[in-house]
């Protein structure tokens, strides 16, 4: 049975749906702006699988970021990245076919209860790497978000949702049009609208490794509101925190992109802090620090010393931007809850953090843990936000 097109709207039922003859759609994982993912099975292997459905809208801009998403995962093979099985189009509807893993998304694990320290280095270590891998291969993600991360059932990560990825080049860089990702995870040079490099990634993972010890966004609100928040003030962490950690997070969420260390380095510094065990400051009698962390400090202190001039001149043309950018994006789909559905968010604009229903612990187009592994010392429950 041929998938119908649809408007956004009323959400269509797919269920029971075939596609080219051989995936059955079954319950609805995500929904966002621009596709629907569900959860499947391959009627030819026996497999369960996760379809990510585009709706037709008439625009020969959607087909092509629908390609460019085939092709980019296509091409990344990563165990902290989703597998891409097959890709297609019927009746007017672009699908993609990937890996189902069950679990929830990192933010549903952060509603749950906070990451220990100890807990949330390896997760970032495993992130971080995935990103090293990613920007390797010449492409940055842009939407780096506990919302499109996916815990498998030990607990690894997975990053998920390349639907607005783009390979790194000039035109990424220099972008000057709407803003792209989610409003309070953007890096200040994509709120600046200088657009989005490797350093923006971590940036935005910086940001997500804080609210796993925070449990809640360190720049929320409106979109507009939580993408000028960063320039106002430098993310507040927790007073406890081991002085590694705080100058590591320091340095990977400073106001300069050049002042905040490349994914690989930040994979390297988590790992080390995750195999030794991270004591909160008033614990420690002294403030010893590997080489790994040694750059941190002198990268903050050296952001700090140009945020004001930086960021005090980009007023006017701040609020232009933000103003024509951001305003359209207070409309988009809510934040509902079960799992995100990898690019479902609609790509062109600064979004808040959605999650569209879906069956709780089940996540299409990513690989999604479900509980944090005893070896991350964090607690084990499972929900989505």
């Amino acid at each position: 049975m041929p998938v119908r097109p649809w408007s956004l709207g009323p959400e269509p039922c797919l269920e029971g749906m075939v596609l080219a003859d051989r995936y059955r759609l079954d319950a609805l994982l995500g929904r966002g702006g621009a596709a629907d993912v569900h959860e499947g099975l391959d009627l030819r292997l026996g497999r369960p699988v996760a379809v990510k459905v585009f709706r037709p809208d008439g625009d020969a801009r959607s087909e092509e970021r629908f390609t460019e998403e085939a092709v980019l995962l296509a091409g990344l093979q990563h165990p902290g990245l989703v597998t891409v099985y097959d890709s297609g189009r019927e009746n007017g509807s672009s699908f993609l076919v990937m890996q189902l893993i069950e679990g929830p998304t990192l933010r549903g694990r952060i509603a749950g209860g906070v990451l220990d320290a100890a807990g949330t280095c390896v997760l970032g270590a495993a992130l971080a790497d995935a990103l090293d891998h990613v920007h390797g291969a010449g492409v940055v993600h842009r939407d780096v978000k506990p919302s499109n991360i996916l815990l498998d059932e030990t607990g690894a990560p997975h990053l998920t949702d390349f639907g607005i990825s783009r390979p790194i080049d000039s035109s990424v860089r220099t972008d000057g049009g709407p803003l792209v990702g989610t409003a309070a995870y953007l890096a200040p040079e994509q709120v600046l609208g200088r657009g989005a490099g490797p350093a923006a990634d971590v940036y935005a993972l910086g940001l997500t490794l804080l609210e796993c010890l925070k449990g809640t966004r360190e720049y929320d609100g409106a979109p507009l509101e939580a993408a000028i928040a960063r320039l106002h003030r430098p993310p507040v962490l927790p007073p406890c925190l081991d002085g590694r950690l705080v100058r590591l997070l320091r340095a990977m969420t400073a106001l300069e992109e050049d002042d905040r260390p490349d994914a690989r380095t930040c994979a390297r510094a988590l790992t080390e802090l995750g195999r030794v065990p991270v004591v909160p400051r008033a614990r420690r009698a002294g403030a010893g620090s590997a080489s790994v962390f040694s750059r941190a400090a002198g990268e903050v202190s050296s952001a700090r010393r140009r945020g004001g001039r930086t960021f005090a001149s980009a007023g006017a043309a701040l609020a232009t931007l933000l103003g024509a950018a951001l305003t359209g994006s207070v409309g988009d789909l809510p934040d509902r809850s079960a799992g995100t559905a990898p690019g479902t968010d609609s790509p062109g604009h600064a979004t808040p953090d959605a999650e569209p229903p879906g069956s709780p612990g089940r996540h299409a187009t990513h690989q999604a843990p479900q509980q944090a592994p005893e070896r991350r010392q964090t607690p084990e429950q499972r929900g989505d936000r």
